[in-house]
């Protein structure tokens, strides 16, 4: 009985030191020196993780809003997923809506399938039944070209392209498909400073929805080049005045703008005539048009992917002095 009682406290002696080391050993555990700084050690859990936009989904200006791509196309969605990245699935929603694009998918890879139908989309990642919802880059998925039949598409004119009627049709481009626009996208922003309704055709028709080309390297070419105004002023918290004349042109529409070349850069929509206040002085004058001028050629020199053409227009014919900027991917110069 005396050993017996022996050994037992024994053990009890053995068990206290050994919950005494564990006691000391978890005050002088110390992950990321929290204990020692006096922070709390948050557990991680799915209220503490955070989903975005990695930076190269916006563009090389860091300003994009928005991708274009083709229905059922696999696409480059760089996302940054703080804490453990794995379980999630994905899934598009139409944006201003919870109405479903396509399947949940299991999230593997950085390369997403755009969804199925036309519209404007919504990442949605889901784990753990915590929904994290990404607005900014959305996705555009376009109509295709072929669905336009001869000048119409869903009783939208547009008209058609010297692709579809030149006898020299085979050295022409045509865009890859239209952005389907209803009435509350129109205010979307394609990126800081530029939304929907500057690629909007400016003719006499009124319907919703209505269809428009947007080549997003001209979207991208424009914000590079406000900020390296930017710049020259010393000062990247400029917000300036932008005034967009002239984006997408239907081919009908275009026809019957003067002096507008027959197959313009607007019809492809990596085209916009554009009007900045450069100095900030409330006016659009000559003198903006050249700060732009010159901020154009820097940006070609250091974006040569971005060549394109530029025309100075200064005319007494226009109302305000502007500056036409294209991404064609040659570079071509004029004034008017």
């Amino acid at each position: 009985m005396r050993l017996a009682r022996r050994g037992a406290a024994n053990r009890r002696l053995i068990l206290g030191l050994t919950g005494f080391a564990a006691l000391t050993g978890l005050w002088w555990y110390e992950p990321a020196d929290a204990m020692r700084s006096g922070r709390e050690l948050i557990p991680v859990t799915e209220a503490n993780v955070s989903v975005t936009g990695a930076p190269a989904a916006f563009g090389i200006s860091g300003h994009m809003q928005m991708q274009f791509v083709r229905a059922g196309d696999a696409i480059t969605f760089p996302l940054e997923i703080s804490g453990d990245a794995t379980g999630f699935t994905y899934q598009w929603i139409r944006r201003g809506t919870n109405e479903s694009g396509d399947v949940a998918r299991a999230l593997t890879e950085t390369q997403l399938l755009a969804p199925l139908t036309a519209g404007i989309y919504e990442l949605e990642l889901r784990r753990g039944g915590t929904v994290h919802r990404i607005e900014a880059p959305r996705v555009a998925v376009l109509v295709p070209f072929e669905r336009k039949l001869g000048g119409v598409l869903n009783g939208y004119r547009i008209g058609q392209y010297p692709a579809e009627w030149s006898a020299d049709r085979e050295r022409f481009e045509r865009p890859p498909g239209f952005l389907e626009v209803r009435e509350e996208d129109a205010e979307v922003k394609l990126s800081t400073h530029l939304k929907v309704k500057h690629f909007l055709t400016h003719d006499a028709q009124t319907r919703w929805p209505r269809y428009t080309a947007i080549d997003p390297r001209v979207v991208d070419k424009i914000e590079l080049v406000l900020q390296e105004l930017a710049r020259r002023r010393g000062d990247d918290g400029i917000v300036f005045d932008v005034r967009v004349h002239s984006g997408y042109r239907t081919p009908l529409h275009n026809a019957g703008v003067e002096g507008s070349a027959r197959d313009s850069r607007h019809m492809y929509g990596d085209a916009a005539d554009v009007a900045i206040d450069a100095d900030g002085d409330g006016k659009f004058t000559i003198f903006d048009a050249y700060q732009v001028e010159r901020a154009v050629e820097w940006i070609e020199g250091t974006t040569p992917e971005l060549a394109g053409g530029m025309g100075v227009y200064s005319s007494p014919r226009w109302p305000t002095p502007y500056v036409h900027i294209d991404a064609r991917g040659e570079r071509k110069r004029w004034r008017g």
